[in-house]
């Protein structure tokens, strides 16, 4: 079977990234599987992950999966993976130490086992959240960094980069 090919989906909060990802998806498959990220941590938080499901339909795979991904065999099937921001903060928080290289060589090793499934197209959705500027909150500016890490490490491996701006993809790799 073929290697599993990578597209990674960037931008803002609300640029449209997760319906585009979810668009692509069904156009590549007529049963994709939805890897969702998220802890859900209060009630607003809650009806969001409703709306999302509800706005998929029943050809989907809902799959809700907050650190350990790769346990899931996904090998020759269509994957969104919604977000790895979301992902990130898991890994961030999980030690309860906030250790930046800790989370990223977790994130790495289990993203690296995830994409080693064969004949699998991974679409990852994540956060530009260093665009907004420099934080004055110590641990914020820990986790961009984090995140911007990760995310630079997922499109060194992505086949395919798109930017999501106001709702328009634009192809950066």
């Amino acid at each position: 079977m073929k290697e599993s090919r990578v597209i990674l989906i960037t931008g803002g909060q609300r640029s449209g990234k997760s319906e585009y990802a979810e668009q692509m998806a069904l156009g590549l498959a007529a049963d994709p599987v939805y890897m969702a990220t998220a802890r859900v941590w209060d009630d607003e938080f809650r009806e969001r992950v409703r709306r999302h499901q509800e706005r998929r339909g029943p050809q989907w795979t809902n799959i809700e999966e907050p650190m350990w991904l790769s346990q899931h065999d996904v090998a020759g099937r269509v994957v969104v993976v919604d977000c790895i921001t979301l992902w990130l903060t898991n890994f961030f928080f999980f030690e309860d130490d906030n250790d930046v290289a800790r989370a990223l060589q977790q994130a790495k090793d289990e993203f690296d086992r995830l994409v080693s499934q064969p004949g699998a197209t991974f679409i990852f959705v994540t956060n530009e959240i260093g665009l907004g500027g420099v934080s004055e909150n110590a641990l914020q500016r820990r986790f961009t960094d984090l995140q911007g890490w990760m995310n630079q490490y997922v499109a060194r491996r992505a086949d395919e980069v798109v930017l999501m701006v106001s709702g328009i993809s634009i192809k950066v790799k």
